[in-house]
């Protein structure tokens, strides 16, 4: 995995984001910038957080600042060391360092601290509503809510009423710690909320020392403040929590230099899922394979799949960063995979939807090697050899019997360059009995060696081949897109959104290693599956198809 360079963000584009750090530093209010990237432990990344990851770290890059990873570990009954472990996997992968692993659970003894501040000034109480009826009292966005009735409870029976839900005297759900702000705010997030809740569960980090856990709003922008964030940079859904972001460091008052949230609007990409909730079903449903199926938006899925960290960096800083929700084209990234490795992949000779070719003025049982080159524009990528004998497979989209206007490929009476070998004319055609092709009889033109090198005959077309004796057996995975409209306009989970088929492909292949990639000459650009490919089978998973449909 190679990490990112600061001279990669240095010249990153400006964003409104960028344009307050600029001010903050011109104006003395910050002299470093510290960033951080706070997952909640609960699944696995996916696209939208690689955007989240490109521009919290790429930011501290730009400005030669710092950027924490700090886990978001507040919920105990969601979290999970195996998400963590994929979590630092992913941010790695796409290149990133963070500056200090952190754990929000750290901090327990401060929150905790910070709630009794609340409640020795009266800006806290305990409350035991039920959770339906701290809804029903919350009230609506055009109707003001309603005042619990326990409220204006005295500041000793709240400290002596929250030491006792620190004790673990309460049932979850029973009891719980709120903010007392204003129940007539038109920001429901205002009203009242919960900052503390029962939850009798031990914590991966903790243990079973509590049995109270601070709610999101609460311990969020304690954290930043603990570590010094200067910009809390998260995307738009929390900007109606802001305001409450802020009453918490303001009035807790423990730090004079508050850190400042700043929204974007998050990445939504056309096909595909960006829900952890949804994901997640997908998985426990057994639908995909894994966090780690090609088909999902996750990092491990397009890590799987072939995508490279370059290409996703590429594409989050092409995508720039707004305040305004939009849905980009799946095309757009698609083809930011195609450019990193157009000049990267070496290309191979795999035949899809094979039609034997015999060569019948080829010697029976000779084989000789023919030279063609690894990549068609980057010669210093080499050459290789390929065999070449009597008996070849062809790809089904190479011949026409019947051949469509300027198809210039193999059909009866026309001759074609076999790439790196010879000119072959096809002869004649041989049905099976239900009248699917069996094989094509061909000659060859022994003066046209090494594709017709210095031969003053021309031809239009140029197929590739794989010799059939020395062929090695492969199997193909191609995708389509995890969801579909369905009749009703509605997307919907596509049960045949992978499609496996078997192709012969040159003997190189058997070289292959998990990891690997490839261009499959005409057809697209491939990687041997991390999860399949053994020394005995070579799986290959389709990255991305050589044409793009995004202008």
């Amino acid at each position: 995995m190679s990490k990112v360079t600061k001279e990669e963000y240095a010249g990153m584009a400006g964003n409104f984001i960028h344009d307050i750090i600029d001010d903050d530093l011109k104006t003395g209010k910050h002299t470093e910038i510290i960033t951080r990237f706070p997952p909640e432990p609960n699944g696995y990344l996916h696209i939208g957080h690689a955007k989240s990851i490109c521009l919290n770290f790429g930011t501290a890059l730009k400005y030669g600042g710092k950027c924490n990873l700090r886990y978001d570990d507040t919920n105990p009954v969601k979290e999970d060391m195996e998400y963590i472990k994929s979590i630092e996997e992913d941010v790695r992968w796409l290149g990133f360092e963070w500056t200090e692993r952190l754990w929000a659970s750290n901090y327990f003894d401060t929150m905790y601290e910070a709630a009794i501040a609340l409640i020795k000034q009266g800006k806290a109480f305990v409350c035991e509503l039920t959770p339906e009826q701290i809804k029903e009292y919350r009230g609506t966005l055009t109707e003001a809510g309603k005042e619990s009735p326990y409220r204006n409870r005295s500041i000793e029976e709240n400290l002596d009423l929250f030491e006792r839900m620190k004790a673990g005297e309460f049932e979850d759900g029973s009891i719980c710690l709120r903010a007392k702000i204003d129940m007539s705010s038109p920001n429901i997030n205002m009203r009242d909320p919960i900052i503390y809740r029962v939850v009798h569960a031990p914590h991966h980090n903790t243990g079973d020392k509590w049995c109270i856990y601070p709610m999101y709003d609460f311990a969020h922008p304690i954290e930043d403040a603990i570590e010094g964030i200067t910009h809390s940079i998260c995307t738009l859904e929390f900007e109606d929590h802001r305001p409450l972001y802020d009453w918490v460091v303001r009035e807790v008052g423990f730090w004079p230099n508050p850190p400042r949230q700043i929204e974007f609007a998050r990445l939504n990409i056309t096909t595909m899922v960006m829900s952890k909730r949804f994901l997640k079903r997908l998985v426990d449903e057994g639908k995909v394979e894994g966090w780690d199926d090609p088909r999902l938006s996750t990092l491990a899925g397009v890590r799987r799949r072939g995508y490279t960290p370059e290409a996703l960096r590429k594409f989050c800083n092409d995508i720039g960063v707004s305040k305004a929700d939009s849905t980009l084209d799946i095309a757009q990234l698609e083809q930011c995979v195609r450019e990193d490795l157009q000049d990267k992949v070496p290309a191979r000779n795999v035949v899809m939807n094979p039609i034997k070719v015999i060569i019948d003025n080829y010697p029976e049982g000779q084989l000789e090697d023919v030279t063609v080159e690894n990549h068609g524009k980057i010669p210093e990528m080499g050459k290789r050899t390929v065999p070449f004998g009597r008996e070849l497979w062809i790809d089904g989209d190479d011949f026409m019997e019947v051949p469509a206007k300027k198809y210039f490929r193999l059909y009866p009476g026309n001759e074609v360059r076999f790439k790196g070998a010879y000119f072959i004319t096809c002869n004649e055609v041989v049905k099976n009995e239900d009248g699917s092709i069996k094989e094509l009889h061909c000659t060859y033109d022994p003066a046209t060696a090494n594709g017709g090198e210095g031969c003053e005959r021309k031809v239009k077309g140029t197929i590739h081949f794989v010799e059939a004796s020395t062929a090695v057996k492969v199997k193909v995975r191609e995708y389509s897109y995890l969801l579909k409209e369905n009749e009703e306009g509605v997307m919907e989970y596509d049960p045949e959104s992978l499609k496996e088929k078997w192709a012969y492909a040159e003997p190189s292949i058997k070289d292959a290693e998990a990891g690997e990639r490839f261009q499959f000459f005409r057809k697209g650009y491939y990687i041997a599956d991390s999860k399949l490919t053994t020394d005995d089978e070579k799986v290959f998973n389709c990255i991305v198809g050589l044409k793009s449909s995004w202008k």
